[in-house]
Formats: structure tokens, sequence, C-alpha cells
């Protein structure tokens, strides 16, 4: 949400700044701009559009100098407006500043400014920091000092970088709550909010913590403490995959790319040590309670691992969405909480967190990006390894975390002498299987799944259902369709049917039903009464199953065979391409859909 970037160094900092914005367009945004300090002055350039559309409209490649800082932005504070777009200055316009986050006191702020004579532009939160750092450099002629008594009276969550016309070759930065990344490179450095936006020019970083910021220049860097000016030491960590990683490799889009990496993805989550495995079922096994937390995607995917964790380990670890857990969980020192996020920056499920330590739970969490937050903040951190994901949409990351939480609770069932020896080896085959499963249900399908969006995509009103470990992957397709189709999409228990939602079931609906296994009989009879209940009443039906000579549905997806555990997974990936291939055909753009960002850092 929202995307960072800044570079000093180079003359061809306009160029590189560019490339950097393109980047972090997965993140999500509405507007963009760019600042460069030259000369003793700073030129701002910004609108609201796609980056690639706003550097042509505002001429963005006439700017020049070897320090700038560039951003996208997501709309909080102010609707999309070149006014409320990126970077935002300073009353005199000697300070420009990129802000990710939100000041919750903004408000008082501005009213302080406003009555010591500072002019306001824009309706953002934002420019409140620019003009306070004016307020501040003004009253003490130090601009380190400034940042530290500007980042003392912030309230909320922010990463910020600022570059000032006295210091043109500078670019100053801070976090509170939001990621900042230094990247140190040969002939610059480089400031962003994702290591996505340098990966192609450094893959060294330094990371700033909350309450530290750092003064940048093309040959140096240094951290300081917010709190007492001191310098801080910091190692330098090296990225270990490449900018190639993150380019699309000849798929059209990023979405379609990463979901036929999902069998690497899981073989990757399955060559994950096992003894980073046992550490975390080890703290599972030492805890009274266990809570699974995520949001969105990954809420979806501890709703699959709580069945998991039942069925395989006997325990019952509930699933709880990041946003709810401090309203709804008592915590305490007998408590687990295992925490779920990509990015390891979604605000929610940080804010969890801190609420679970506040009252001396263990945490953990499952991760893919190595340095954010979580991975610093929690006790202990599992890297899923699943590479970089730049589409909005979550999908091989995703898988990969059921991957890896399927194996906890493998490893904690067999700690808890639940589990045998011959079931431990079955399930850990059928895991490793999947990677065929997949392999061929993305080598055989995707035309035939096409077809079918082609003759239903035109419909406005769908239904997902699922029962037991299916329901979760029914809610998830339905969130896949939602996010990139804009379409209505409910997705819900089979046994929820008949309980109000039979009533809007017409022919004017598609009904998508994720089918067990035959020989899960009882899940499988129960899921046919629902398919009976909606063809009755006369809707689409979408069937994705595992039984070739099924004719019972209107329209059927069959898929190769998986353990009956692990039958929802082939069905999530049938969700995915799903949604991507009715998203084409209604010209939705599948990478960056309306409203949404791949990294929610804001509450």
């Amino acid at each position: 949400m929202c995307g960072i970037s800044g570079i000093a160094g180079g003359s061809d900092v306009t160029k590189r700044l560019y490339s950097c914005m393109l980047n972090l367009e997965y993140r999500g945004y509405d507007s963009c701009g760019m600042a460069v300090a030259s000369g003793g002055a700073i030129e701002v350039r910004k609108n609201i559009g796609r980056v690639a559309e706003v550097f042509e409209k505002e001429r963005f490649a006439e700017l020049s100098g070897e320090t700038g800082i560039a951003h996208s932005r997501w709309a909080t504070h102010g609707a999309p407006s070149k006014v409320n777009s990126h970077p935002h200055t300073s009353s005199d316009e000697r300070i420009a500043v990129v802000h990710n986050g939100i000041i919750a006191n903004y408000v008082k702020l501005k009213e302080m400014l406003t009555e010591n004579g500072h002019n306001f532009r824009s309706e953002t939160d934002s420019e409140v920091i620019a003009q306070l750092l004016e307020f501040h450099h003004k009253k003490h002629g130090n601009f380190a000092r400034a940042i530290r008594e500007t980042m003392e009276e912030l309230e909320g969550t922010y990463a910020f970088a600022a570059v000032v016309a006295e210091s043109p070759d500078v670019i100053f930065c801070a976090r509170n709550k939001n990621p900042l990344i230094i990247g140190v490179g040969k002939d610059a450095n480089y400031v962003a909010s994702d290591v996505v936006a340098f990966i192609e020019y450094t893959k060294n970083v330094v990371y700033l913590n909350d309450n530290e910021y750092a003064v940048v220049s093309k040959d140096s860097h240094q951290v300081f403490s917010a709190a007492t000016g001191a310098p801080m030491e910091k190692e330098i960590d090296v990225i270990n995959w490449d900018a190639e990683q993150a380019k699309k490799g000849g798929y059209p889009h990023f979405l379609l790319k990463e979901i036929y990496e999902q069998p690497t993805a899981v073989r990757s989550a399955l060559q994950i040590p096992i003894e980073d495995i046992e550490r975390i079922a080890k703290m599972a096994q030492d805890a009274e309670q266990v809570y699974l937390l995520g949001v969105g995607t990954t809420f979806y995917v501890t709703m699959l691992a709580q069945y998991y964790f039942k069925e395989i380990a006997g325990v019952f670890a509930p699933s709880i969405s990041s946003d709810e857990f401090s309203y709804l969980c008592n915590v305490d020192e007998k408590t687990l909480v295992i925490a779920i996020s990509q990015s390891g920056e979604t605000f929610d499920t940080l804010e969890a967190l801190r609420y679970a330590k506040a009252n001396g739970a263990k945490t953990a969490a499952i991760v893919n990006a190595l340095g954010s937050s979580m991975t610093r903040e929690v006790d202990e951190v599992l890297m899923q390894g699943a590479g970089p994901e730049k589409s909005v949409l979550s999908t091989k990351a995703a898988l990969s975390q059921i991957i890896v939480l399927t194996r906890i609770a493998i490893s904690l069932g067999e700690m808890r002498g639940s589990l045998s020896a011959d079931a431990r080896d079955e399930l850990n085959t059928s895991l490793w299987e999947l990677v065929d499963v997949l392999r061929r249900l993305l080598d055989e399908k995707p035309g035939f799944i096409r077809r079918v969006a082609k003759r239903i995509s035109s419909y406005t009103k769908w239904l997902f259902i699922g029962r037991g470990y299916h329901m979760p992957a029914a809610l998830e397709a339905a969130l896949k369709l939602k996010e990139v189709t804009y379409i209505p999409a409910e997705g819900m228990p089979g046994g929820f049917m008949k309980h109000g939602p039979i009533s809007m079931i017409d022919e004017d609906m598609v009904a998508v039903v994720l089918m067990p296994t035959p020989e899960n009989e009882r899940l499988y009879n129960s899921t046919l009464i629902n398919v009976s209940e909606m063809k009755s009443r006369g809707a689409k039906l979408v069937g994705f199953h595992f039984n070739p000579d099924e004719k019972i549905f209107d329209e059927d997806i069959v898929l190769p065979k998986a353990h009956y555990l692990f039958a929802p997974i082939p069905e999530l990936v049938a969700g995915q391409l799903l949604a991507y291939f009715c998203a084409i055909l209604l010209k939705r753009h599948p990478d960056n859909p309306r409203g949404l960002a791949k990294s929610v850092t804001v509450e």
C-alpha cells in the first residue's frame, strides 16, 4: 500500500526513480509523483494515474539532479487528485516529503502550524510532516534535530523520506510502524518501502527499525535513534533473490506467472529444514492455547490449517482474523500466537502480535519477506521462501503457507503421540505428490478452465460452497473472484444453505461447488445434497471435483486426484485460474485491481 522510492547519487536519478516506481506498482496506488533536488532548489511533479501515464503527462524526464524521491499513493485522507498526490512540500517549498502510513493527530498539528503561518495546499495528513519539518528546521537550523522533534510529535504510523534544498545530495528518512529500507549500492544509495524497488541496482540492504531515522547520501548512510540522536550500528544484509525473479518471465501478467510458480513454491516449502518446523511445533506443544492469525487471504490460510491441526495433531488451534484478535481473545504466558503474512508488514497482524506480546504470549510468524517488521518482532520466525510475489492477489505465497502450517501440524502430531510413523510418512508423501498434482493441473487444465470462464463470466451473482476443510478453500476462491473481477461473490459452508442463502439462488446465479473426494463419504454425500438444492432452483452449477464420471454439474472442472485431506489445494489453484480468466474476459487488470494494495500497512 503506497510505495516510497529514493535515490542519492548518480547522473540518471530520474530514470532510475522511474524504474523504482514501476517496480512498486504492485502495492496498489491511484496517483504518483517525483521530487528532485538540484541547484539549491526542489522541483516536484505529480498527478493522478498510472506511473507511465504520469511520467509522460508531467514530463518527469525533464527533471535533473543527483538526489530524488518518488511515491505512488493509495488515497486515505483526501480524494485522489493532483494536489493530494505526493510528494508534498513545506510552505517555503524548500522541503519535499513522501509518506506511507497515517498520522493520527494531523488535525491538531495542522491547526498549530496554521496558527504559526504555515499554508496547507492538500487535504492529506502527509503534508503535516513537510510543514512540521520546516517549522522545527527554522527554529533550530539543524535538520537532524528537526526530524527528531517531528517524530516526537507525530502520532500514528509512518515511513517518510525527505529532500531539502539546502542539502541537495542527501535523503533524510524515518520509520515508525511502517517499512523503510536502505539499499547500499556502488555508485548510489537507495531508500524504499520494499526491496523490490531497487533490487536491480543492489542486493545489499539495511533495515530501519521503529523510531529510527537515517541520513543517506551517495557515499554513505547512517542510522540514528530518534529518542537520543545517537548513531546505531547496523549490519548490511544481502537479499538472496534477484531482479529477474521479480519480472514477468514471458507471462502476460504477474498473477498468471505466480499461479504457475506454485509447484516450485510447494517444493520450496517442503524443503524447509525439519528443525525449523519442529521449533514452532515445540512451541505449540508447550502452549496451553494456540491461535492462528491472518487477515484476508492469510485468514483463509489459517482457517484451512485449523482443520489440519485438529485432524492431524488432535489440537484445536482456532483461526482468528487479525483485526478482531484483541477484541476476542484472552492471552497469557501459556499462549502461542502463530501469525501468517506475505509481506511481514500487515498492520492488523502486527498490532495483534504486539497485543499478544504485551500480555505475555509467545509469538511466531511464517513470512515471505526477509527483514520485514514481523520477522524482527516475533520470538520465532520461519521464512517460507516462496520468492517475490508482485501481483496484488496472493497465490504462491498463500499456498506455501498452507504447506508450512501442515508440516507444523504433522510435527506437532508426532510430538503429542497422536500421529503414528506410518501416518506421518503417508502425509509427507502426499504433500510431495502435490508438486506433480499441481504441475499436471497447470499443464492440462488452464485452457479448459478458460473456456468455462468464457461461458460464465457474464454472470453477476456467484456463490462458492464447500464443507469441512473445503469450506476455507471456497471462501478463498470467492475472495479471488471478488478481488480481481469486482463481481459480488459469496463463499460459505454448505451447511449455511438452508439458513437463509438458499433464498437468493435462481437461474441468474453461478454456484461453484468444491467437492470432496468420494472416499471422504460423509463430506461427499453432504455436499451432494447442496448440489441438488441449488440445481432444483436453476443455478448454473460449476463443479471442482476429482471424478471424471461425475455428471451432475453444468460445467465440470475435473482435477488431478490428491490425498483426500489435501484435495482443497488443487481446488484453490483452479479457483485462482477461474478468477484470472474471468478478469481477462471482463477486461480487468489482474495484477493491480482497483482499490487494493499488496501490503496493507494502515488500519
